[in-house]
């Protein structure tokens, strides 16, 4: 009988998890979130549109993330081992299907599913899931396990996840933040997590595992778990996106203009990021190449880590670095999103202007 998977923890830190529960398919509850205002662009006292103004962080947090729905990521074989079956691949199910309920009832956690499964006591259920844009309906029946005598559909599912990442920015005109510069996706499926609720967590780098050609590297975060910082509203691909509540977090921190993409060249520039403990400082990168504007395309701009101290200490991008807002000229142009695998000193950023955009389709 398959056990369950979680993953390992370093401190106090929690990674995204992959539960094989022989079939426990589970969901978070779904809760409105409040709508707020999107914010016209200032203008001066002649009438001038003024140019967007933004604080750059660059300091390392805990992202806390539960789904809108849990998502299946693979299946497994279930039952007496003479006559296993696989019940929710039998019945339709599909790996991305997002799963939000089961026999008409909202599940919230693991538990919550297995209690269902336990008193259906074999009996079909009924699964709600969606597909894409696609809302399916499917029925099928647990199997009972003879180790444990718990029912089971047999598959794979994903569970609420935390990680490290960077916030971007700070907007003082509205409290809302950016971080990440991409959006949080599966890591079976690639698919985009739908966003039930999250926060982002006050974090300590505590180490660091540098990236090689071939193996990226990541950084470690201890987190403070009792307090929250802000809350998220929103996962895109360009990012997530919430309000601040720690708004000290920004205090004495100059507003830099937003760049627009006319505005950004070749050349040298600079990134905030913070490597270790809670503080952030500024390095030296170089933009190498600026891609063409292309709908939806979040992968704008080419770096290189140019910063001897970067590449000492981490070997350049890592994991946890994407957010590390992008300055150049004195504004503010982007923020780092992936490194390149085989070349950890060089990565993609998401122009600020396109991020921006996006926050506010989501507001």
């Amino acid at each position: 009988m398959q056990q369950e998977q979680r993953a390992r923890p370093r401190g106090r830190r929690r990674g995204l998890r992959a539960l094989a529960l022989a079939g426990v398919l589970a969901v978070t509850l779904t809760a409105a979130l409040p709508a707020r205002a999107a914010q016209a662009p200032a203008e001066s006292s002649g009438g001038q549109t003024q140019a967007r103004r933004v604080i750059p962080l660059g300091r390392a947090v805990g992202i806390k993330l539960f789904s809108d729905g849990v998502m299946v990521v693979g299946f497994s074989q279930v039952g007496e081992q003479e006559d296993q079956t696989s019940p929710a691949r039998d019945c339709g199910l599909k790996e991305g299907d997002i799963i939000t309920h089961i026999n008409s009832v909202e599940v919230d956690t693991i538990e919550q599913v297995q209690d269902v499964l336990q008193q259906a006591e074999g009996e079909p259920v009924s699964i709600r899931c969606l597909r894409g844009e696609d809302s399916l309906q499917v029925t099928a029946q647990a199997v009972r396990c003879g180790g444990d005598g718990q029912y089971r559909l047999g598959a794979w599912i994903r569970d609420p996840m935390a990680g490290t990442g960077t916030l971007t920015y700070y907007d003082p005109d509205t409290g809302a933040f950016g971080a990440l510069g991409h959006g949080i996706n599966d890591v079976d499926t690639a698919q985009l997590m739908p966003l039930q609720s999250g926060s982002i967590l006050y974090a300590q780098v505590t180490d660091v595992q540098k990236g090689e050609s071939g193996k990226p590297g990541q950084l470690h975060g201890a987190f403070r778990a009792e307090q929250d910082m802000g809350e998220l509203w929103a996962n895109t691909d360009s990012g997530v996106f919430g309000r601040l509540d720690d708004v000290d977090l920004a205090g004495g921190l100059p507003a830099l203009e937003v760049a627009h993409r006319s505005q950004v060249k070749t050349g040298a520039a600079t990134i905030l990021s913070n490597i270790a403990g809670e503080q952030v400082e500024e390095y030296q990168v170089e933009i190498t190449r600026i891609y063409p504007e292309s709908a939806g395309d979040t992968r704008n701009l080419m770096i290189k880590v140019t910063d001897p101290r970067l590449l000492e200490a981490t070997g350049g991008i890592v994991q946890g670095m994407s957010g590390s807002p992008i300055l150049q000229d004195g504004r503010i142009v982007g923020a780092v999103t992936h490194v390149l695998v085989n070349d950890p000193t060089s990565g993609y950023g998401i122009l600020m202007e396109n991020m921006l955009e996006t926050a506010g389709e989501e507001v």
